[in-house]
């Protein structure tokens, strides 16, 4: 890398969550603990729903890729962040850390879009439970399951994209724990107006149209909800979507309150800590959430560590 304020920049240097040395090995072995939970759980998931023919339905085909893109998401992130505690310099290639952007954009983009499509499954089934095996079909689930990714891969060039086009001067120094749009733009040389336009359109189509379709999902099925007349029925309809209503206000609310507060309000140094929660919680609670309060799952682990313990 050149020394004049002019030169383009072949390696970032990520700041890490903290700079603190006294708190750099207990954090190191806090998300380490994180990450072996997030991978082992994520697994168990998507293992258990492939070996359980009971659990191959529309809505656990979506809670299988929602699995799988949180045991991907977590690759992308904590073993990068977790060298940020252990090495003084955390280097990162210029190469790499728009590698690390694309797949951090694709894998948060598809958690949105995959939450809605598990939201209109859980709208079909209650809203319309004698036409659910027709309207959601397994081409259907796949429909949406590509519309998720191509959603994905859609936001990720786009977001990438727009950095591509940036231009870094000498200051390499990025003040978060991954390569993150916002950190990204305090770096460059160029007037940031018409690159936060860009990332301001693509973000609100990415965000409004799965928030829009959780929404409404959620409209009708309160709506078809409050028109069953037993109390017995109303609480079987609560207790199907009370996981997923979970992973949804943990997932959205932990990103709106990292991004929608302005810079003034929450600095970059506050904004990358809350970040934390949507990018390593949350994948981490997923399995969690879904396998403590679902039947059907705590079924299927019954039976798998029976079959163990009889062969």
């Amino acid at each position: 890398m050149a020394a004049d304020n002019t030169s383009s920049v072949t390696e970032f240097i990520l700041a890490g969550l903290t700079d603190q040395e006294r708190l750099q090995l207990p954090l190191f072995f806090l998300f380490l603990a994180f990450y072996v939970v997030t991978k082992v759980g994520n697994l168990g998931l998507i293992i258990l729903i492939g070996l359980n023919s009971h659990l191959h339905t529309p809505m656990y085909f979506f809670l299988f890729n929602l699995s799988l893109i949180d045991f991907s998401y977590s690759c992308v992130i904590i073993p990068k962040m977790l060298m940020s505690f252990i090495l003084k310099k955390n280097v990162i290639t210029y190469t790499g850390c728009m590698t690390q952007l694309f797949f951090f954009c694709f894998f948060v983009i598809s958690e949105c879009f995959i939450l809605s499509a598990m939201a209109y499954d859980r709208y079909v089934a209650i809203c319309k439970p004698l036409l659910y095996t027709i309207t959601m079909s397994p081409q259907v689930c796949l429909f949406l399951l590509l519309g998720v990714y191509m959603m994905g891969v859609w936001g990720a060039l786009a977001h990438t994209g727009n950095i591509l086009f940036l231009t870094f001067c000498a200051e390499n120094r990025i003040n978060h724990y991954m390569c993150d749009v916002l950190p990204l733009l305090e770096l460059s040389c160029n007037s940031p107006y018409m690159n936060i336009l860009v990332i301001f359109i693509f973000a609100s189509v990415g965000v409004a149209v799965p928030v829009v379709t959780i929404f409404l999902s959620y409209g009708f099925i309160l709506s078809s909800i409050f028109h069953i007349s037993s109390a017995e029925g109303r609480s079987k309809a609560f207790s199907t979507c009370s996981s997923h209503i979970i992973a949804l206000s943990l997932f959205f609310g932990s990103g709106a309150f990292a991004y929608l507060k302005p810079p003034s309000i929450i600095p970059l140094d506050q904004g990358k800590v809350s970040s934390l929660f949507y990018t390593i919680v949350v994948p981490m609670l997923n399995p969690l959430i879904y396998s403590l309060r679902n039947k059907d799952v705590k079924l299927a682990m019954k039976k798998c560590f029976s079959r163990k313990i009889f062969y």
